[in-house]
């Protein structure tokens, strides 16, 4: 799935106006059915709703969800903003449409003043336009907000009166859906926002596609759960429109699946050799070693210290084991044979003997490598090596390594620019890991991971992930399918982890272990 930037959003709109065709009221009318059908999903007919709708196109989606919800049978209090008098055209007919329902009262909030015109079969919704003053309603526990007051076509802070009624509904207890956007979140970087004046919303419905904001840990405080509402962009428009940054889905994740031949060897499908482990660590090459062979590698061999043998052979008798001279330690990555992946760094440590032998290792190496955990630690110490590496080697750091490696950054937005930077430069793959982990490209493009939770946040879920890549590496992949691919595999792995637990139980054993009904699920998106 591409994400758009949001400038492109009236592009993509009005692409699928004139070509559809449909009209721009009716679009807003898919879009605010799409937004009603989540909430009535949700929440019960009784629940209390506040609506807060802005002069233009987010508040006429909120405008045509509140007629919706009083035909549905709730009960609204709905408030437009409208201190200029200038609506946009969708906002105002959704006004008229609102005002001459026979089930809401209407008024018009002024200065020392409120006019309105009550209808007789009143039913306890109302709807006051606020011209110049506002009187706040009492926002309780039990209640729902919905926040139209500005989308995706925002691009300065909110100040003055909006960005104090942005403040008044985030010191309330009550429950916020946010159409779009939350009110006040740009739709790519904040670093130049103000936060206390951005809506903190419990739920986001957002329209056709994420927005990148979205992929950013800082910006989960507002956006709460966030959900795609398919409105019916052409497909055309989105097929024509370049973007750099794109969502993986699963059916996406399905196709790149490499169909295997029946007659088929274990020498058929790659020798990994995984380099990891050292006294106290032998944990970390134990869980990669495991996830190279349910990923589907033919055979791994452990290149690690020699205190590991016994705990390896144990813990995953299939994989071969090659000793260190060293009892608890790495001291020789000397390459003796030709390996179909290489992956190097769980529970490596950072002896000198160890550091040594890394880097004559990267001297050696001719083809994409996968480097993780200790191996990024010891490539932060000598940045300048990074150039020797075969050209789509895959990183797999998680923030704190990424800014060992390439320099501290504030925010997450800033991060991933230099992740582009730094992909692009040294014509590697950059798995920054997170909740939504960014697979970017030697060419720029960055893919947002869709599958994974919380639960896997926990010690050896990166061992687990560089065993997936390098497995699919060995098998003949290429290096960025098997970064994507891998990345998505094991966050569906976690996923039914958790379903089967808990997010709380999950180990990094247990991802593992559903890595096979990973697969079988991602078969099924293939048809």
């Amino acid at each position: 799935m591409k994400i758009f930037f949001t400038n492109e959003t009236k592009k993509l709109d009005q692409y699928t106006i004139e070509n559809e065709p449909i009209k721009s009221i009716d679009l807003m009318e898919r879009a605010a059915s799409a937004v009603t059908f989540e909430i009535i999903s949700r929440w019960k007919r009784n629940t209390p709703v506040v609506v807060f709708a802005g002069p233009g196109n987010n508040g006429g989606d909120a405008l045509a969800v509140s007629r919706m919800l009083i035909e549905e049978g709730y009960t609204l209090n709905i408030f437009l903003f409208n201190p200029f008098q200038r609506l946009s055209q969708d906002c105002l007919k959704n006004r008229d449409r609102l005002q001459a329902m026979e089930e809401i009262e209407f008024s018009r909030s002024v200065r020392n003043s409120t006019t309105g015109n009550a209808k007789s079969a009143h039913s306890g919704s109302t709807f006051t336009e606020i011209i110049n003053e506002f009187i706040p309603p009492t926002l309780t526990k039990r209640m729902l907000v919905i926040d139209g007051l500005f989308g995706s076509g925002l691009n300065k802070p909110l100040s003055g009166g909006f960005s104090s009624v942005v403040q008044y509904i985030n010191s309330s207890d009550a429950t916020v859906v946010s159409i779009d956007l939350p009110s006040g979140l740009f739709g790519e970087d904040n670093t130049e926002n103000i936060p206390r004046n951005i809506i903190q919303a419990d739920l986001t419905i957002t329209f056709q596609y994420p927005k990148l904001a979205f992929m950013f840990a800082e910006n989960e405080q507002f956006t709460g759960e966030w959900k795609i509402a398919d409105i019916g962009i052409h497909p055309d428009i989105i097929e024509q429109t370049d973007t750099k940054y794109y969502y993986i889905e699963p059916a996406e994740a399905a196709h790149m699946i490499m169909r295997r031949s029946r007659f088929v060897s274990k020498h058929n499908v790659g020798h990994a050799l995984l380099i990891a482990g050292s006294k106290g660590m032998m944990g970390a090459a134990v869980l990669a070693a495991r996830a190279i062979l349910h990923t589907g590698a033919g055979l791994v061999s452990v290149k690690s210290a020699a205190c590991g043998e016994t705990v390896l052979q144990t813990a995953v008798p299939e994989a071969l084991f090659i000793a260190d001279c060293q009892n608890s330690h790495i001291s020789d990555m000397t390459l003796t044979r030709t390996y179909s992946a290489i992956g190097v760094g769980p529970g490596l440590g950072r002896h000198e003997e160890t550091a040594r032998a890394f880097y004559k290792l990267l001297e050696q190496i001719k083809r994409p490598v996968v480097l993780d955990a200790d191996a990024l630690n010891l490539l932060a110490e000598q940045p300048k090596l990074i150039e020797t590496l075969p050209k789509n080697s895959i990183l797999t750091p998680h923030h704190l390594e990424f800014d060992r490696l390439f320099g501290k950054s504030d925010t997450s937005c800033e991060r991933l620019s230099k992740a582009k930077e730094m992909a692009i430069r040294y014509h590697i793959i950059i798995v920054l890991k997170g909740a939504n982990t960014a697979i970017v490209s030697p060419k720029g493009d960055v893919l947002f991971n869709s599958s994974g939770n919380a639960g896997m946040a926990t010690a050896g879920s990166g061992d687990a992930l560089t065993g997936v890549i390098t497995g699919l590496l060995a098998q003949g992949y290429h290096p960025i399918p098997a970064a994507i691919l891998g990345v998505f595999l094991h966050g569906m792995a976690g996923d039914l982890a958790a379903e089967k637990d808990s997010q709380e139980y999950i180990t990094a054993g247990d991802i593992i272990s559903q890595i096979g009904n990973a697969y079988k699920k991602l078969h099924n998106y293939k048809g």
